[in-house]
């Protein structure tokens, strides 16, 4: 992967600010980024196209994070993707689940700094690069 597309990052959130943001920082980083401003958008993208990493708002109108996460859990073509479930409903410290809880393995408060949720999403793809023995 080159230092200009470190991977391909879907985000799916119903705040057209925080997309904008959350898009800028994330391209500003060398990843290609595609946005859906709902579940449901969110599911049509990931069917239609593969990604590296799913982030999503647990709030959504339509169809919300965890249905979306579960649905693109099927849809995945892999045992494991990355989905991550951002929520303003909790403000304790981004954290990991073994199985995972509403769909996603990772929750992230969205009060976090945008940059360190590249960070964490970085960390995320390299774990799982190492897992899998990619390059």
């Amino acid at each position: 992967m080159t230092a200009e597309n470190r991977g391909k990052i879907l985000l799916v959130d119903d705040d057209k600010f925080f997309l904008k943001v959350m898009s800028d920082v994330f391209t500003g980083a060398g990843f290609s980024v595609v946005t859906a401003e709902d579940g449901v958008l969110g599911v049509e993208a990931y069917a239609a196209d593969t990604f590296d990493a799913v982030i999503l708002d647990l709030v959504m109108p339509r169809m919300g994070g965890v249905s979306a996460s579960l649905e693109i859990g099927r849809l995945a073509k892999e045992a494991d993707p990355i989905i991550i479930m951002l929520t303003s409903m909790f403000q304790g410290a981004p954290h990991e689940h073994p199985i995972p809880e509403m769909g996603a393995k990772v929750h992230i408060p969205k009060s976090t700094p945008p940059l360190d949720i590249v960070i964490i999403v970085e960390q995320l793809l390299e774990r799982k690069r190492r897992d899998t023995g990619a390059a």
